[in-house]
């Protein structure tokens, strides 16, 4: 027979379904266990639709009554584009309820865990809690501050290097590590890149996961900074599925922006600090339309630029086993950088897996 923490690491899995077609709202996974079995499970649709209690719930029907529900984010007790959970958990008859964490939304906040103690239900919280807080790690920053989760994704060589003098750098990752990426492009709500990413190495910046070689039906929004657009009008972006916005300086020559506009994209004008757009103002501006997780993947200017004004969350690196050499050779992350070690930017919950030859390192930020 399983145990409560088995029942929760199966509700994990399943929100883990989820990411990638829930944005803004949280990927929540739901089971319902009663008398040791299995009678029902879910996790959220897209927005609009069931949450993942309510798929669990329909799932087990009648055996829902006098079962326990193990759920990865407290349940709702607002009325949103759906009605609270809370309320078809108490009408199912559910005498225990476990949550991996409490929900950081000011709507929730303990109100849902409230509502079911208020019915005699018993409540637990915390089982697998930083597994559920990592599932949504761009829903809890957004939902707490308003701003998106920022990822910074690079793959360099062990010595360093994003590409040779000459700027190839093409592949310094393994196919197993780019097709991880498609994974990450898949789960996010846009992909960032600069200017000199788009013209050296014109990239398609679609999610191609799945299908064989094809595209998914979802693909993120494609953020290109480009203050004096340079991209030229014809790159390989503006002829891919998706949606496409082009951050430009302020007052940038009308004939650029209509030949931008003209090729399919959204041009939003931001203020100069310092002789570079205000990445702090375009990712606020993000959030404002519900974006909730950036992944950047370069190039080295704009990573620089956005460490340096510590707007980085999280970062992904894939280290492949070459050396590429030469004083001229393309570094990761360019910006002004720490004057001292001691002011470095400094990662911690590490984790270290192999993604085919590579490395692929991620960590966390800290504040």
């Amino acid at each position: 027979m399983k145990n409560v923490m088995d029942y929760m690491k199966q509700a994990l899995s399943l929100a883990r379904l989820a990411l990638g077609q829930v944005s803004p709202n949280p990927a929540v996974g739901a089971v319902v266990v009663r008398g040791g079995e299995v009678v029902g499970q879910g996790y959220t649709q897209p927005p609009g639709s069931a949450h993942a209690e309510i798929v669990a719930l329909q799932q087990a029907g009648e055996k829902a009554h006098g079962g326990v529900m193990y759920v990865t984010l407290e349940p709702c007790a607002h009325y949103g584009r759906t009605p609270p959970c809370t309320q078809a958990i108490i009408d199912a008859g559910i005498a225990e309820v476990h949550m991996a964490m409490l929900d950081p939304n000011p709507l929730v906040a303990g109100r849902g865990e409230e509502v079911l103690q208020r019915e005699d239900i018993r409540t637990y919280v915390g089982e697998h809690e930083e597994e559920a807080r990592d599932v949504n790690e761009a829903y809890v920053k957004f939902i707490s501050t308003g701003m998106p989760f920022v990822t910074a994704k690079f793959a360099l060589s062990l010595d360093g290097d994003i590409a040779t003098k000459s700027g190839d750098s093409k592949w310094i990752s393994s196919s197993e590590s780019r097709k991880y990426v498609h994974c990450l492009r898949y789960t996010t709500d846009a992909v960032m890149v600069g200017a000199n990413t788009v013209i050296i190495d014109d990239p398609r910046l679609t999610c191609r996961y799945g299908g064989k070689g094809g595209t998914t039906r979802k693909q993120p929004l494609r953020v290109i900074i480009d203050g004096k657009g340079r991209i030229p009008p014809d790159a390989r972006i503006f002829g891919e599925p998706g949606s496409i916005l082009l951050a430009v300086r302020e007052s940038i020559e009308s004939e650029k922006k209509e030949a931008f506009i003209r090729a399919g994209a959204e041009v939003l004008e931001l203020p100069l600090t310092k002789g570079m757009l205000d990445l702090r103002v375009l990712i606020k501006a993000l959030g404002e339309r519900n974006i909730t997780g950036i992944l950047v993947e370069g190039g080295g200017v704009l990573l620089g630029s956005l460490f340096d004004s510590g707007l980085v969350d999280k970062v992904v690196v894939f280290v492949a086993p070459i050396i590429i050499g030469g004083e001229k050779a393309r570094t990761a992350i360019a910006g002004v950088g720490a004057d001292k070690v001691k002011d470095a930017v400094h990662l911690e919950r590490i984790n270290v897996t192999q993604c085919g030859e590579d490395l692929m390192i991620t960590g966390y930020v800290r504040r």
